[in-house]
Order: C-alpha cells, then structure tokens, then sequence
C-alpha cells in the first residue's frame, strides 16, 4: 500500500496501543498449562510477567527471531547457551535469575566477547507461584541491565506437575569480539603466568549450605556477578592475554586440565598463592572437599604473558571485582597436558579433572 491510503506511523503506533490494551490480563496466582499452549492465556503471562519487565522494543514485536544490527565490519561473534537449574532457586547473594544473565554474559566474555544481546528460555513446572517467577525475572531484567545488555527474544513452555522442579532457565549470550583480540589455548607458552581474578569456591559454598540439608552455619554470599568490565581492565593492562575462562562446574581444577589438554603444556599451581576465604575454606573442610573443584560464578582465570603480568594485577585490583587478583601458578612445557599442585608442606600432588558431581545444581 502506498501513497494516501497508507497510514502514517503515528497511526500504525496508535493501532498497536490499542490491540495491546485489549490483550488479557493475568489474573493467577499459580502457572497453569494453559499458560504454555500458545493462546490467550500465554500472550497474558509473556505480557505481564516478562515485556513488561524486559521492556525492550525488539523483544516487544514478540517475533519468531530478533532482527539485530550486525557488529562492525572485521569483529566476530562470541555466543554462549546455558541451562540453570540451581536449587534453591534463591540463595546468599543472588538467584537463579541474576546467575541465568551473568553466568551467560560471562561466557561470551571468556570468548573474548563485549556481550551485547540475550536470549531466555523458561521451562516452567504446572502450578509454579506467578509472585516468584515475578520476582525472578525482576533479578534478571536488574542485572542485565546493570550490565548494560539487552534482552531481546525468548520462549515459554509450561510442563505437567512432577515433570520439572519449579522453573528452568536456559540462556544464549551474543557479543562482538573486537578486531585483533584472540584468546585461545594453543597461543598459551612455557613461561606465561596463571592469574586468578578473586577468590574460590564462595559461588557453590552458598548454595550448598543455602539447601539447610547440614548442620554448618556460615556467613558466606555467592559470588554472581557480570565479569565484562573486569575483563577488559585485564585486557586493556595485558592486551597479549592468551586464555581466559569462567571456572564454574568442575571449578578451578577441571578448567586448568581443560587448558593443559588444549595447550599440550604443563599447569603447575601453587596451594599457599590460591585465595580462599577462611569461612569458605572451613566449609569445604568439614564437608571433605577441595575448593579448588567447586564452583566460581564472579571469577575468571587467565594466561597472562610474563611481561605483562605486574600490569594485569594492578588493573584487576584497582577493580572492586577483583581486589582479590593473584598469580596462582605458570606455564611449564613439562610435565605437558597436566596441572600440578606445589603443597605448602613442599611437596606436590597431581591436579586431575573432577570425577563426579560432589555438589549438584549448583548453577
């Protein structure tokens, strides 16, 4: 339709108003199945509990796909999908909303990645309180946008009663990478240091004792939190970073071996130079197990060239993110595709991949 019998923009806008005024409103308290079948009763729940508090205009045409702009010509794409399934589904610190947005971003950061778009997908159990999936996506939309990304499509479904436990999250992260920024493992030479960005384990302690299933009462906050900005610091300081990586299942352990395999060299960390927090450690003592394998969800490890590492400290200190940066190891050719621990009694011990889950739904 073209010239005077097409309708102005105005006019257009107008329409829409009024068609979205007429939608249903959501009057449940609790998730039916009726609310996963596509008709009225979803528009009502994707109306009330998610555009209204995503809010953004892309998500808002409510599209089989959102139309984005491209990054700039030379830069390429970082995309990360996860699934969070954490239980409890609140715990010291954060929730499994804010930990769906951050532990996705983060993701596409170790990529070498600036996140700039995400995808949410909800799985949700027949029955579920509408106040609480209200108050989980209030933590998402909170922490996307405290981190400056944008929520731009997504997807409901809705399962029997029994069928799921509560509400799953899965999350797809999209950022562009700069022109010139690669890390990957093979670039990673003897010599380079291994850095830590903050201290270990706080993340899968949280949840663990949040569950109340053991006797142990200990001030300790999960350390969820979006890492992009800490991440350039490192990579403006040591822009010749090799690796970087988010150790979150399997923690510190299983990412090091991944890098060992990936890199063909030898990883060999130091016990006294890894930082943990007392009450951490003490948790992780009296539940037999070493923090080093328990989930991180604020922290990042990174290959840093030798030169460049004094540099790498400083500018990850200077952050409130990672006052607690240290040089936790470095890269030997020997013994190649292992990491080693150096006791703080002088003697060492091999560092293999984690064997089992210890702590299950913890992201």
């Amino acid at each position: 339709m073209t010239g005077p019998d097409r309708p102005d923009r105005a006019t257009v806008d107008e329409r829409i108003a009024a068609v979205r005024a007429r939608r249903p409103r959501l009057r449940d308290e609790r998730v039916t199945l009726a609310h996963g079948a596509g008709g009225k009763a979803s528009r009502a729940l994707v109306d009330a509990v998610f555009l209204e508090v995503f809010d953004d205009p892309a998500l808002a045409a409510l599209g089989d796909a959102a139309v984005l702009d491209p990054p700039a010509v030379g830069e390429q794409l970082s995309i990360s999908t996860d699934s969070f399934v954490v239980q409890p589904r609140r715990f010291p610190g954060g929730s499994i909303g804010d930990l769906a947005v951050n532990g996705t971003i983060n993701d596409v950061v170790a990529g070498g990645g600036r996140p700039d778009w995400l995808s949410v997908a909800f799985v949700i159990e027949e029955g579920f309180a509408v106040a609480e999936l209200r108050a989980i996506v209030a933590d998402m939309a909170a922490a996307a946008r405290a981190a400056g990304v944008r929520i731009v499509t997504g997807d409901t479904k809705v399962v029997q009663a029994g069928a799921a436990d509560g509400v799953y999250i899965t999350t797809t992260g999209v950022g562009h990478v700069p022109v010139g920024r690669r890390l990957d493992a093979r670039t990673v030479e003897p010599g380079d240091a291994v850095v830590l960005t903050g201290t270990l384990a706080d993340h899968g302690m949280a949840v663990m004792l949040a569950r109340g299933e053991l006797a142990i009462e200990a001030d300790i906050a999960s350390d969820t939190a979006a890492l992009h900005e800490l991440a350039e610091a490192l990579l403006a300081a040591a822009p010749d970073t090799r690796w970087l990586r988010d150790p979150t299942r399997g923690g510190l352990g299983t990412s090091l071996n991944e890098l060992a395999e990936a890199a063909g060299c030898g990883v060999i960390l130091a016990e006294e130079a890894l930082p943990v927090r007392p009450t951490v450690a003490g948790a992780c003592d009296l539940l037999g197990i070493d923090p080093i394998y328990v989930a991180n969800e604020g922290k990042l490890v990174a290959v840093v060239p030798a030169a460049q590492t004094e540099a790498a400290i400083d500018a990850l200190r200077a952050h409130p993110l990672g006052a607690d940066a240290a040089v936790i190891g470095e890269i030997r050719a020997e013994p190649a595709s292992t990491v080693v621990m150096r006791t703080a009694m002088g003697g060492s011990r091999v560092v293999d991949m984690l064997v089992g889950d210890p702590l299950p739904r913890i992201c």
